[in-house]
């Protein structure tokens, strides 16, 4: 494969090592396709559907992806920075994770209001990412750090935060129902209750 095109459907095709930076695909079909070591970032993505989709040690930052569909897609190793979500295009009917993340960096992007039950996202970097109003139950997020990310009325029923930190979530605000956190992160829990601890 030496181009990508619009308007265009690749299955099972392995890129390698790609550079599109600031090019726009239209209206493209990628089913079971690997990107591997491929930079796309600052690029436009717009009505493209990604469908069973590997990405590894891909640089995605600033890609925008207006109307396009993410099904059952893993990223690995990836550096994602600043990607509004919510500009693609989501089912109202999720039986499976749509959107795996693994040891990427996510800083400065937007999941808002999104429905991502059962999304994974384990040992990312999640600096200053907005998920309030996100549907994040039986979510798998684990090993993060989510400094200065915002939480707010987001459902983490049944989620696991085990070994996750720096995140700053009101019990007040947000459905903590049957979540899992690591015992001493847990304690930040109680800071939005203004209750002091003692030893």
């Amino acid at each position: 494969m030496t181009s990508l095109t619009s308007a265009s459907q690749y299955f099972e095709e392995h890129f390698t090592k790609f550079d599109i930076t600031d090019s726009q695909i239209n209206n493209t079909e990628f089913e079971e396709c690997e990107f591997s070591d491929c930079d796309l970032s600052h690029s436009v993505f717009k009505g493209c559907k990604f469908i069973n989709c590997r990405f590894s040690r891909c640089n995605l930052s600033l890609i925008k992806i207006p109307q396009s569909r993410f099904a059952e897609t893993t990223f690995r190793e990836c550096k994602m920075v600043g990607i509004d979500w919510t500009r693609a295009q989501w089912s109202s009917y999720q039986f499976h994770p749509e959107l795996k993340f693994y040891q990427c960096i996510l800083n400065d992007s937007s999941f808002l209001g999104l429905n991502l039950h059962e999304v994974v996202m384990e040992e990312c970097k999640a600096h200053d990412v907005d998920l309030r109003e996100t549907q994040l139950n039986n979510a798998r997020l684990t090993y993060c750090d989510f400094t200065h990310s915002l939480f707010g009325r987001t459902n983490l029923s049944g989620a696991d935060l085990s070994e996750s930190v720096n995140f700053n979530i009101d019990v007040l605000d947000n459905n903590l129902s049957k979540a899992t956190f690591s015992r001493y992160e847990a304690l930040n829990l109680l800071e939005s209750l203004g209750i002091n601890l003692v030893d």
